[in-house]
Order: C-alpha cells, then sequence, then structure tokens
C-alpha cells in the first residue's frame, strides 16, 4: 500500500488540492489501481495478437470532395460568414 507522504507527492505532481482527511480514502483507491496494474502484468500475452484499434477499423471518414460552386451559392456562403478577407472566410488562428 501506497504511504501517506507517497499520495501527497503524487497529489502534487497533479496539482490537486488533497484535504487530510481525504488521504487514507485515496491511500487505498491509488493502492488499488497500481495492484490491479501488477495483476495486468502477469497475464500471459504470448498468443494474443497486438491491435490498434478496439474496433478494428482506420480511417471512416470520406475522401474530400471539390465542388464547383456558382457565384449565387458562393456569395449566400460569403455572407454568412462573420468575417470576410480577399474574398475568403477569416477565421481565428487555432494554434
Amino acid at each position: 500500500m501506497l504511504t501517506k507522504q507517497e499520495i501527497k507527492n503524487v497529489a502534487a505532481l497533479a496539482r490537486l488540492g488533497l484535504q487530510e482527511e481525504n488521504i487514507e480514502r485515496y491511500q487505498k483507491d491509488l493502492s488499488g489501481i497500481l495492484d490491479y496494474f501488477k495483476q495486468m502484468e502477469e497475464l500471459d500475452t504470448e498468443n494474443i495478437q497486438p491491435i490498434g484499434h478496439i474496433a478494428g477499423t482506420s480511417n471512416v471518414f470520406r475522401e474530400d470532395q471539390k465542388k464547383e460552386l456558382d457565384e449565387k451559392e458562393r456569395n449566400a456562403i460569403l455572407k454568412n460568414a462573420p468575417e470576410i478577407k480577399n474574398d475568403l472566410i477569416k477565421v481565428r488562428s487555432v494554434l
């Protein structure tokens, strides 16, 4: 079982405000989680195929397709945009 000091250290690393009365509960819960991982380490996975995704699927998205718009459709789209610059829809920076 983890010590109270180890629980306090983990809480500090995770930047969690840990109240003294909760330390014993977290000590029990976190120790149980770590014990579960120990059990998983003991499993024989010699003949188990590794998988990349639980459902076995890869990319489910469709390929992008270019759609030619006439000027009326294009203007209708641009009219609904919150901001336009050089005939393009301007969006906020993502990064």
